[in-house]
Protein backbone atom coordinates (compact mmCIF):
# COMPACT_ATOMS: atom_id res chain seq x y z
CA UNK A 1 0.00 0.00 0.00
CA UNK A 2 2.90 2.42 0.69
CA UNK A 3 4.41 1.79 -2.84
CA UNK A 4 1.63 3.76 -4.30
CA UNK A 5 1.84 7.07 -2.18
CA UNK A 6 5.45 7.63 -2.81
CA UNK A 7 5.50 9.43 -5.81
CA UNK A 8 2.33 12.05 -4.20
CA UNK A 9 4.51 12.34 -0.71
CA UNK A 10 7.38 12.66 -2.63
CA UNK A 11 5.88 15.71 -4.38
CA UNK A 12 4.47 17.46 -2.04
CA UNK A 13 7.73 17.44 -0.09
CA UNK A 14 9.54 19.08 -3.03
CA UNK A 15 6.54 21.18 -3.61
CA UNK A 16 6.75 22.38 0.08
CA UNK A 17 11.02 22.75 -0.17
CA UNK A 18 10.53 24.98 -3.34
CA UNK A 19 7.74 26.87 -2.27
CA UNK A 20 9.83 27.39 1.16
CA UNK A 21 12.87 28.37 -0.97
CA UNK A 22 10.45 30.93 -2.79
CA UNK A 23 8.85 32.25 0.88
CA UNK A 24 12.60 33.09 1.92
CA UNK A 25 13.67 34.92 -1.43
CA UNK A 26 10.46 37.41 -0.93
CA UNK A 27 8.56 35.75 -3.17
CA UNK A 28 5.23 34.81 -1.45
CA UNK A 29 2.49 34.66 -4.68
CA UNK A 30 4.82 32.34 -6.49
CA UNK A 31 5.62 30.37 -3.96
CA UNK A 32 1.31 29.78 -3.32
CA UNK A 33 1.57 28.89 -6.76
CA UNK A 34 4.37 26.46 -6.89
CA UNK A 35 3.04 25.10 -4.31
CA UNK A 36 -0.44 24.55 -6.37
CA UNK A 37 0.98 22.73 -8.82
CA UNK A 38 3.01 20.55 -6.82
CA UNK A 39 -0.01 19.54 -5.14
CA UNK A 40 -2.33 18.75 -8.26
CA UNK A 41 0.58 16.96 -9.80
CA UNK A 42 0.70 14.72 -6.21
CA UNK A 43 -3.13 14.40 -6.34
CA UNK A 44 -3.36 13.37 -9.89
CA UNK A 45 -0.45 10.53 -9.54
CA UNK A 46 -2.41 9.43 -6.02
CA UNK A 47 -4.40 6.75 -6.05
CA UNK A 48 -7.50 9.25 -5.08
CA UNK A 49 -8.30 10.10 -8.79
CA UNK A 50 -9.60 6.17 -9.20
CA UNK A 51 -12.67 4.71 -8.36
CA UNK A 52 -12.13 2.25 -5.84
CA UNK A 53 -10.01 -0.93 -6.35
CA UNK A 54 -10.94 -4.07 -6.11
CA UNK A 55 -9.36 -7.35 -5.88
CA UNK A 56 -8.39 -8.81 -9.24
CA UNK A 57 -10.20 -11.99 -8.04
CA UNK A 58 -13.17 -10.13 -6.72
CA UNK A 59 -13.47 -8.15 -10.22
CA UNK A 60 -13.17 -11.43 -12.47
CA UNK A 61 -16.37 -12.31 -10.22
CA UNK A 62 -17.89 -8.93 -10.91
CA UNK A 63 -17.19 -8.53 -14.11
CA UNK A 64 -18.37 -12.49 -15.42
CA UNK A 65 -22.02 -11.25 -13.43
CA UNK A 66 -22.22 -7.95 -14.76
CA UNK A 67 -20.14 -8.33 -18.09
CA UNK A 68 -18.22 -4.89 -17.56
CA UNK A 69 -14.49 -4.60 -18.30
CA UNK A 70 -11.27 -5.23 -15.44
CA UNK A 71 -8.75 -2.67 -15.63
CA UNK A 72 -5.59 -3.08 -14.14
CA UNK A 73 -3.72 -0.18 -13.26
CA UNK A 74 -0.83 1.57 -11.08
CA UNK A 75 -0.49 5.50 -9.51
CA UNK A 76 1.55 7.44 -11.52
CA UNK A 77 1.32 5.78 -14.74
CA UNK A 78 0.43 8.30 -17.70
CA UNK A 79 -1.38 6.20 -20.00
CA UNK A 80 -3.77 5.08 -16.84
CA UNK A 81 -4.68 8.63 -16.14
CA UNK A 82 -4.90 9.52 -19.83
CA UNK A 83 -7.62 6.58 -19.63
CA UNK A 84 -9.54 7.64 -16.83
CA UNK A 85 -9.69 10.73 -17.70
CA UNK A 86 -10.91 10.37 -21.17
CA UNK A 87 -13.41 7.79 -19.89
CA UNK A 88 -14.72 10.92 -17.54
CA UNK A 89 -17.69 9.23 -15.42
CA UNK A 90 -17.78 6.28 -17.82
CA UNK A 91 -14.57 5.29 -15.15
CA UNK A 92 -16.99 3.97 -12.67
CA UNK A 93 -18.68 1.38 -14.91
CA UNK A 94 -15.56 -0.67 -15.17
CA UNK A 95 -13.95 -2.39 -12.14
CA UNK A 96 -10.23 -1.18 -11.16
CA UNK A 97 -7.47 -3.41 -10.47
CA UNK A 98 -4.35 -1.72 -8.93
CA UNK A 99 -1.45 -3.85 -9.44
CA UNK A 100 1.06 -2.45 -6.95
CA UNK A 101 -2.07 -3.01 -3.95
CA UNK A 102 -2.93 -6.38 -5.93
CA UNK A 103 -0.55 -9.39 -6.15
CA UNK A 104 -2.73 -11.39 -7.89
CA UNK A 105 -3.67 -8.63 -10.11
CA UNK A 106 0.04 -7.71 -11.03
CA UNK A 107 0.82 -11.94 -12.28
CA UNK A 108 -2.35 -11.44 -14.82
CA UNK A 109 -0.91 -8.24 -16.12
CA UNK A 110 2.49 -9.93 -16.41
CA UNK A 111 1.12 -13.25 -17.89
CA UNK A 112 -0.43 -11.10 -20.75
CA UNK A 113 2.03 -9.00 -21.55
CA UNK A 114 5.45 -11.20 -21.51
CA UNK A 115 6.28 -10.84 -18.07
CA UNK A 116 5.96 -7.17 -18.11
CA UNK A 117 3.61 -5.12 -15.87
CA UNK A 118 2.66 -3.03 -18.80
CA UNK A 119 -0.88 -1.16 -17.60
CA UNK A 120 -3.25 -0.32 -18.20
CA UNK A 121 -4.45 -3.69 -19.22
CA UNK A 122 -7.88 -4.11 -20.12
CA UNK A 123 -10.12 -7.31 -19.71
CA UNK A 124 -13.08 -7.28 -22.14
CA UNK A 125 -14.94 -10.89 -21.63
CA UNK A 126 -11.62 -12.83 -20.36
CA UNK A 127 -9.43 -11.14 -23.37
CA UNK A 128 -6.35 -8.85 -22.50
CA UNK A 129 -6.08 -5.89 -24.57
CA UNK A 130 -2.79 -3.14 -23.28
CA UNK A 131 -3.27 0.18 -23.33
CA UNK A 132 -6.23 0.55 -25.68
CA UNK A 133 -7.92 3.42 -26.75
CA UNK A 134 -10.17 5.39 -24.75
CA UNK A 135 -12.83 5.67 -27.38
CA UNK A 136 -13.22 1.63 -27.52
CA UNK A 137 -13.17 0.49 -24.18
CA UNK A 138 -15.71 3.73 -23.81
CA UNK A 139 -17.63 1.64 -26.67
CA UNK A 140 -17.32 -1.42 -24.76
CA UNK A 141 -19.52 0.16 -21.77
CA UNK A 142 -22.52 0.31 -24.04
CA UNK A 143 -24.90 -1.91 -23.92
CA UNK A 144 -25.04 -3.83 -27.80
CA UNK A 145 -27.82 -2.00 -29.46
Amino acid sequence: MTRTWITPVLLLFCGAAVATGQVVSGNPGEAAALLLLFVLLAGVNSPLVFPRSVGAEEARRRSAADGRPVVYWRPGCVYCLRLRFRLGRGARGLHWVDIWRDPAGAAAVRAVNDGDETVPTVFVEGRPHTNPDPAWVREQLSPPA
